[in-house]
């Protein structure tokens, strides 16, 4: 099976899109697109100063202007915000092209991986714990219905869940491999 021409890494805030993109990128020699970094450098702003002028709305918009620009890109890999999927707009953009990874992580795991974590507006209050798990129940089955593979993060390290990435998108083993390159041969 070949490589798809885009990766689309969704899930829940803490789930690893960034860091594990980033390897998976390397790993493919793709280019790695991190949505939210790029509405910031195109923004001059960073997110809780944009939801702070311009509201959870505003830089949704900019968000779903961000995912349909970066749908053109080839040979890449795109961590999300975890609430890109929200916006049924949004679903063609993730979709095209592309093989849609869910990084599915517990809510124990985003808390742990999100709480020091000041760069993430929806968890600024008094209950970023109840804010996870709405945000959960809500996103879950969206991420569900729009994936084509579904990696549990919890208690893994990025670099498993990216062989594990790697091998659900090529799944012959190294015997495999071998068995089909000898078998070629014979067909010469």
């Amino acid at each position: 099976m070949p490589l798809p021409r885009r990766i689309v890494l969704v899930g829940p805030m803490g789930a690893g899109k960034s860091t594990i993109g980033r390897q998976l990128a390397r790993e493919l020699g793709y280019h790695f697109l991190d949505s939210d970094r790029m509405i910031e450098e195109r923004c001059g702003a960073d997110i809780p100063w944009i939801f702070d002028v311009e509201g959870e709305e505003g830089f949704r918009q900019r968000e779903s202007a961000m995912l349909k620009e970066l749908a053109e890109v080839g040979a890449s890999v795109l961590a999300t915000g975890g609430g890109a999927v929200m916006k049924a707009e949004n679903h063609p953009f993730l979709k095209q092209d592309a093989v849609v990874v869910y990084l599915k992580a517990s809510l124990d795991q985003q808390i742990e991986r999100t709480r020091k974590d000041r760069n993430r507006p929806l968890l600024q209050n008094d209950d970023p714990e109840g804010v996870l798990r709405r945000l959960f129940e809500l996103r879950d089955p969206i991420y569900t219905s729009l994936a084509d593979v579904v990696m549990l993060t919890d208690r893994k390290s990025p670099r498993l869940v990216v062989r594990q990435i790697l091998n659900r998108l090529n799944p012959r083993t190294p015997r495999q491999r071998r068995k089909v390159r000898k078998e070629g041969r014979h067909h010469d």
